[in-house]
């Protein structure tokens, strides 16, 4: 049975197991495939048609007014009201691997927190997710569900703590799975917010892909979500206010630009 520490009036109590597992395999971290990218923090390598171009460097010590490697399209899609901003920036249109930092807007700017390594889907991004392409969606979603396996850590989302958060097996570089869903954030990309993350409404339909999140790393690239190491996942989840309106901003470097 899932508890929900906040809005549990909002979705059913009872979430089939099969139902995430389902979900992974569309949007998250489970495959057999095996790339050239490697875990962050090593040695970036490039893979099948990544782009040799570095992920941009990111100055901590300015407050721009305007969220840096953003261009006017991007960043018109965050509303004036948001106060927090997850930008994840991939190295490359079709690469895994990726920087995430947190930004926090102040009344001289936006401020940013540490550059967290992070991963990808295993064939990069896209502008069009589907099912099975195996890209992550570029784009600005809202971030308002968490949950995971474990309890909360602390976090002032809604919160589903469930043993339908398990999952097995193996990810793309052989590695294993196990702890993935530890904790995650729902990244509101064809679902409803406000539901538990494991909740399986698609308002684009089904052939749009869906179970995309924030969550663990294993260690190699997901289907589809964006993943970080299981102490920055725990920061974000202590950092992010739902008061503030926090949005999450992924995609290719080349795209966020736009």
């Amino acid at each position: 049975m899932i508890t929900r520490t906040r809005g549990a009036g909002r979705r059913s109590a009872v979430v089939l197991a099969a139902t995430l597992l389902s979900a992974c395999l569309v949007g998250c971290g489970a495959g057999q495939a095996r790339t050239a990218e490697r875990a962050p923090g090593a040695p970036p390598t490039r893979a099948r048609g990544a782009d040799p171009a570095p992920v941009p460097r990111i100055s901590l010590d300015v407050a721009p007014r305007q969220l840096p490697g953003l261009g006017p399209r991007t960043s018109a899609a965050i509303s004036p009201r948001t106060g927090q901003v997850l930008v994840v920036t991939g190295r490359g249109r079709d690469s895994a691997v990726s920087t995430a930092v947190l930004y926090s807007r102040t009344a001289s700017g936006w401020h940013a927190g540490t550059v967290w390594p992070a991963h990808n889907a295993f064939k990069g991004w896209t502008d069009h997710h589907v099912i099975g392409d195996l890209r992550s969606p570029v784009g600005v979603y809202t971030l308002t569900d968490a949950g995971g396996l474990r309890a909360d850590p602390g976090t002032r989302l809604p919160y589903d703590r469930s043993g339908g958060f398990s999952v097995d097996g193996t990810g793309f570089e052989g590695e294993p799975l196990a702890g993935s869903f530890d904790y995650v954030i729902a990244i509101d990309y064809n679902r409803a917010p406000g539901t538990s993350p494991l909740d399986w409404t698609r308002p684009l339909g089904a052939d749009r892909g869906g179970g995309i999140w924030v969550h663990v790393d294993h260690g190699g690239p997901t289907q589809g979500c964006v993943s970080l190491r299981e102490d920055h996942m725990k920061a974000l989840l202590r950092a992010v206010d739902p008061a503030r309106r926090p949005v999450i901003v992924m995609g290719d470097a080349a795209a966020l630009r736009r």
